[in-house]
């Protein structure tokens, strides 16, 4: 009978599992935010390569 009862209270024990949860819901925000401000730099830096090309043949005509 005790057998019993501790594989129950393991088996009902849940508190690491919600770690471990909470755990994976922050690396995926974290991979999200990396993905997002790596696409903001690729179109912040092609945004400042096309104006400078823009300007250099405003100045060489």
């Amino acid at each position: 009978m005790p057998m019993r009862k501790l594989i129950r209270a393991i088996a009902s024990d849940i508190s690491g599992a919600t770690a471990v949860e909470y755990g994976l819901i922050l690396s995926l925000i974290f991979l999200a935010m990396v993905a997002a401000i790596q696409n903001f730099g690729n179109v912040t830096t092609n945004m400042w390569n096309d104006t400078a090309d823009k300007m250099q043949k405003a100045t060489t005509k």
